[in-house]
């Protein structure tokens, strides 16, 4: 098998985890906190629409022209902790991370990225 073989077959063997991220702009101080079924492979994208000024948020993709990468920090703020529970619900757990992490964090109206509607994860 060849080292690109190898490399794409764990790709696809490499389970993804859930959990809660922040974009937050250092100079503003606004952030966009949300959650994802695959919390590394979203915040990749969103890093990926800005650099590309293809973002679908608005005031962040300005902020990214404004302010430059280089004022944006990405985190992993918290994940979903696996459960051998049968009544264990991954997408309610995940949904309730979110909320406390957007207590947390300011986040909604002058103070964040984030909209009232959900944003496709």
């Amino acid at each position: 098998m060849t080292n690109r073989k190898m490399q794409k077959q764990q790709y696809l063997e490499t389970k993804t985890r859930a959990g809660v991220y922040a974009i937050r702009n250092q100079i503003t101080g606004r952030a966009l906190v949300a959650g994802s079924t695959n919390v590394q492979g979203t915040l990749n994208r969103h890093r990926f629409e800005l650099q590309h000024g293809q973002h679908r948020n608005a005031r962040l993709a300005q902020d990214w022209v404004k302010h430059g990468e280089s004022n944006f920090l990405f985190d992993v703020l918290d994940m979903v902790k696996p459960s051998e529970d049968p009544a264990f619900n991954a997408a309610r757990e995940l949904e309730m991370l979110v909320s406390l992490w957007r207590q947390e964090i300011p986040c909604v109206g002058e103070f964040g990225y984030d909209q009232l509607r959900n944003e496709p994860r």
